[in-house]
């Protein structure tokens, strides 16, 4: 399916589907080997000349030739939260993140919409989630504002909202209770079942659906399980156009269990759950609790194999989190090739290391008839 450039280089295109620190992360890992930032005509004259595109490192080759980001809109917490409650607009906070990882300096006009006010009426709110509430207001359009507002940032991709719908999310507990909210859901003591959106029947903008369908290489995760990564399949015809899909299609799995959505569960697990929230035959709906052969969505799997250190095990050890489980033979019986590697980055943090992830996936692409 990839495609080559006039000077016989391949050109991937690519989607990469999720939300939070993870799905940006990853982005950034993408981002360098895009050949060129993308950008209207009408935002160009916006931009200054220091603040024009560059090319990538010269060491890598530009062998994605557009790359998409779709991402979770249901967060109702923090600034996202208010500006969702105030101003009736989707939450801007994960498509804030992944333009900032998209954009082609992070250290000046990235790190303005990150600037988060810390006194008076605009305490908590970053600069860069107000930016979006007024383009939104402009143009009357959440979507249209996150594409003006990456190609303000010069941003090498393009970002799509899930839906362009207001949406609440909702979890039935293991208790057989139904919590409404993401807040609430990420709160709650209990193990998470299934999770629904209300309404149940919005639909994604037709560009995502057309950029799954031309794209090489799908990447889902990294990510909270529940939170980041299953509501955007509950977004009717985005499961059914990965199941269609004839794209590499690439789970990435975390690197720990966290704490009010994914407590011992096994890597195969993490799968598990998201594939019974698509339905049997690629539709969502069927929740939790569905039987039969499930779609198939993914084809790979990147699971992390290596070991983390003591100091960042007893870190998270304190919130009940252990390192995911990597039950490579579970995840082959599920029809899905794992790809076992180091893909860690210790810091104070935990995170995913953006270039290993990106060395793993493209090949997978590139290799593929």
């Amino acid at each position: 399916m990839s495609s080559s450039t006039q000077t016989g280089k391949p050109s991937l295109r690519v989607v990469a589907i999720g939300g939070g620190t993870g799905l940006s992360t990853l982005l950034r890992g993408l981002k360098r080997y895009v050949a060129a930032a993308r950008r209207s005509t009408e935002a160009a004259p916006l931009l200054s000349p220091h603040l024009q595109p560059e090319p990538p490192p010269a060491d890598l080759p530009c062998i994605i030739r557009d790359l998409a980001a779709i991402v979770t809109v249901t967060d109702d917490g923090g600034s996202s939260g208010r500006l969702r409650d105030e101003l009736k607009m989707l939450p801007p906070g994960d498509i804030r993140n992944c333009m900032v990882a998209l954009s082609e300096d992070e250290l000046l006009l990235a790190r303005l919409f990150q600037y988060r006010f810390n006194q008076g009426g605009l305490e908590g709110h970053s600069f860069g989630n107000l930016f979006l509430a007024a383009l939104s207001g402009i143009t009357g359009d959440f979507a249209q504002a996150v594409q003006m507002s990456s190609q303000i940032l010069a941003a090498r991709g393009r970002i799509y909202p899930a839906t362009n719908s207001n949406v609440t999310l909702s979890a039935r507990m293991d208790t057989g209770a139904l919590v409404h909210g993401e807040t609430s859901i990420t709160a709650s003591p209990h193990r998470i079942l299934e999770l629904m959106l209300s309404p149940a029947d919005v639909e994604p903008l037709p560009a995502t659906l057309e950029a799954i369908a031309n794209a090489d290489l799908i990447t889902l995760g990294p990510g909270s399980l529940y939170t980041s990564l299953v509501t955007n399949l509950l977004v009717r015809g985005i499961p059914e156009a990965l199941a269609a899909s004839r794209a590499t299609r690439v789970f990435i799995c975390n690197l720990m269990t966290q704490a009010n959505e994914s407590l011992g569960l096994t890597a195969s697990q993490h799968i598990e759950k998201i594939l019974q929230h698509c339905g049997p035959n690629g539709a969502n709906g069927a929740g939790a609790h569905s039987t039969g052969k499930h779609a198939r969505i993914f084809d790979y799997a990147l699971i992390n194999t290596a070991p983390i250190s003591p100091t960042l095990l007893d870190l998270y050890a304190r919130g009940g989190q252990t390192p995911i489980v990597p039950d490579l033979d579970r995840i082959r019986a599920l029809g899905i090739e794992p790809i076992p590697g180091d893909f860690t980055l210790e810091g104070n943090l935990l995170r995913h290391d953006p270039d290993r992830l990106t060395q793993a996936l493209l090949p997978l692409a590139l290799a593929r008839p």
